[in-house]
């Protein structure tokens, strides 16, 4: 494994501290303690990936015998597969879940496609290392698959520590690294057809944690991994990485032809007291194919408040990076952005592309969310943005508070035809859905206590988790998720803790309103716009429904086509190993990796 050292620590200790956080004491030794930091800072509208949040909270299941569920948390509303014209991605077969999406083609070969995602894979092997279950011993692994026919088939599949099928070797325990768990992944390919993950590795009750990049080469159909290079690796209490993401120079033109770019969050608290500090959005680049990274710089000016950050590069080598943040004293966060003409040596002072209020969970739903840009440059130059804001239901404009109430999420898209000295005005990326309410399905149904549950008031479309991607022949697609469809959920009264209540439950209880997701895909360039998932998504299928992943993707191909790439909850899969558990087999629904590939 490859180490670089950071040169942060010291000047993010130096800088200015946000005295709201200092009212209470937090053992940053933990993730959980981390996050309660940030959390607990008044006024501090960013928060951790919903990565590590779940991870923070997350365990293994006590060993006794296989469990029998009375009843399996589900609805018959759910759909039994996913089906055609799109394909599951993941290969695994029994029930263990995967989101936060991620994907790339090759340059040179429409054909050829690489998926990333966070894979929990190793939580439903059925191996035993020293009588221990692995899937007690597993956690969250960077996963990857790819397709050598434009999507329609993918590889490979995993099913203990000798035989990792596309796992990413070298960073989790079980794939022999040093680290809990892993994830939260971004793939880019460079020129030469390799192709790049970049990721997290980190524990969950010790400070240890890392950004990782590992280089895959293709040889006849297959792909091999490299070790990883860590950048940034710390034991320190006070400092965690988060929410990276990887760009790579695949511009023939262009000078840097080829350059590594990552940038991810450093979120920086106080030693003594565990207070929360700042967030700052730090970069590194590569010359030598990923090998070796530049010492890591702070590229946010006075933005110190950010995270989400995306790097993406243009024609000529320009490399641009957006974030969601805020400097110290303002009142809303931005999308904010820089940008380097020399390679990622030095960097302009950040330009504020828009104000937004970020979403917070939307209405009848419980997962995590977030307003984190995705961005793309066009072959023209021309620079594209998205994002989620927290918009007026009557006015249009920004919401004036965080609230579900007369407001809803809205994706929004901006461009900058002159390298982004300035911006057109946002513009809604899916009218037609901000337009329309959702669609009411399986209304009235009976309670327990015979009381009746009626479809709920009109409510206004939220879209969120927005992708965005460019072609060489100059298409722009836009991507995100559509919470088009609303429905009964029935709640567990009672049952056992998680992770095994989360797939089963001892006593029923009432009926919930529970909104339904849609993935949509707009063309801007023809301003079509098609759902392109088969059946509505229920985010109640998987961690309990607190935890769907932190982003979407989408990808374009040399041909012209779109390759969207998504959390879905579709697939009806046996689970018999389960964070430990063992269950008889047990049918489940749970979160698998759903892609289409079109062209409108």
């Amino acid at each position: 494994m490859k180490l670089i050292r950071s040169r942060l620590c010291s000047a993010l200790l130096a800088t200015a501290m946000l005295p709201a956080a200092w009212g209470a004491t937090h053992d940053i030794n933990t993730l959980a303690g981390k996050v309660a930091s940030v959390n607990g800072t008044a006024g501090l509208q960013i928060r951790f990936s919903a990565f590590i949040e779940e991870e923070s909270v997350d365990s293994r299941a006590p060993s006794a015998p296989p469990i029998t569920p009375a009843f399996v948390l589900s609805s018959p509303l759910d759909g039994t597969s996913i089906q055609p014209p799109d394909v599951t991605v993941n290969r695994d077969t029994a029930g263990a879940p995967q989101n936060e999406t991620a994907i790339a083609v090759d340059p040179n070969n429409p054909n050829r496609v690489v998926a990333g995602m966070n894979d929990y894979v190793s939580r439903t092997w059925s191996c035993f290392i020293s009588g221990t279950p692995c899937s007690a011993l597993g956690d969250a692994y960077s996963g990857t698959y790819f397709s050598n026919d434009g999507g329609s088939t993918w590889c490979c599949v995993s099913s203990d520590p000798s035989h990792l099928g596309t796992l990413i070797p070298g960073v989790e325990r079980l794939t022999g690294g040093i680290y809990d768990a892993g994830g939260d992944p971004a793939v880019a390919f460079d020129s030469q057809g390799h192709v790049y993950y970049a990721g997290l590795g980190f524990n969950r009750t010790s400070p240890p944690n890392t950004v990782t990049v590992s280089k895959g080469t293709f040889s006849g159909s297959g792909l091999t991994w490299s070790a990883p290079t860590f950048i940034n690796a710390t034991t320190a209490p006070s400092t965690l990485n988060d929410k990276e993401w990887i760009a790579v120079d695949s511009h023939a033109s262009s000078p840097f032809r080829d350059r590594v770019y990552v940038t991810w969050t450093r979120f920086v608290f106080n030693a003594h007291n565990g207070a929360f500090v700042q967030s700052p959005i730090a970069f590194a680049y590569s010359k030598d194919g990923g090998a070796t990274f530049s010492a890591p710089q702070l590229i946010v000016g006075n933005v110190l408040y950010g995270q989400g950050s995306h790097p993406t590069v243009g024609p000529d080598g320009t490399v641009y990076v957006f974030w969601d943040g805020s400097t110290r004293l303002a009142t809303l966060d931005s999308i904010w952005m820089v940008k380097s003409a020399d390679g990622g040596a030095t960097w302009s002072k950040p330009v504020a592309v828009s104000p937004l209020v970020d979403i917070i969970p939307i209405a009848d739903t419980e997962f995590r969310n977030n307003s984190f840009p995705a961005a793309a440059v066009a072959p023209d130059g021309t620079v594209y943005v998205t994002w989620s804001s927290l918009t007026s239901d009557s006015a249009g404009g920004l919401c004036p508070a965080r609230t579900n109430t007369g407001c809803h999420a809205a994706v929004f898209y901006s461009k900058s035809t002159n390298g982004g000295a300035t911006w057109s005005a946002p513009a809604l990326a899916f009218p037609a859905q901000d337009a329309a309410n959702r669609t009411a399905i399986g209304y009235p149904v009976t309670q327990p206590d015979n009381t009746v549950l009626n479809a709920p008031a009109p409510r206004r479309v939220d879209t969120l988790f927005p992708g965005v991607t460019t072609s060489p022949s100059g298409r722009v697609y836009i991507s995100a998720y559509a919470a088009d469809v609303v429905s009964p959920w029935q709640l567990c009264a009672a049952g056992p803790p998680a992770p095994v209540g989360r797939i089963a439950c001892d006593q029923l209880d009432s009926y919930i309103h529970n909104a339904r997701l849609d993935y949509v895909v707009r063309d801007l360039t023809t301003s079509a716009t098609n759902v392109v998932s088969t059946h509505p998504i229920n985010t109640r299928n998987g961690f309990g429904g607190g935890f769907f992943g932190d982003y979407t993707d989408i990808a374009a191909g040399s041909d012209g086509r779109f390759h969207a790439l998504w959390t879905d909850s579709n697939n009806k899969q046996t689970v018999v190993w389960f964070y430990g558990a063992q269950f008889v087999p047990t049918l489940i629904n749970q979160e698998d990796i759903a892609t289409v590939s079109g062209l409108f």
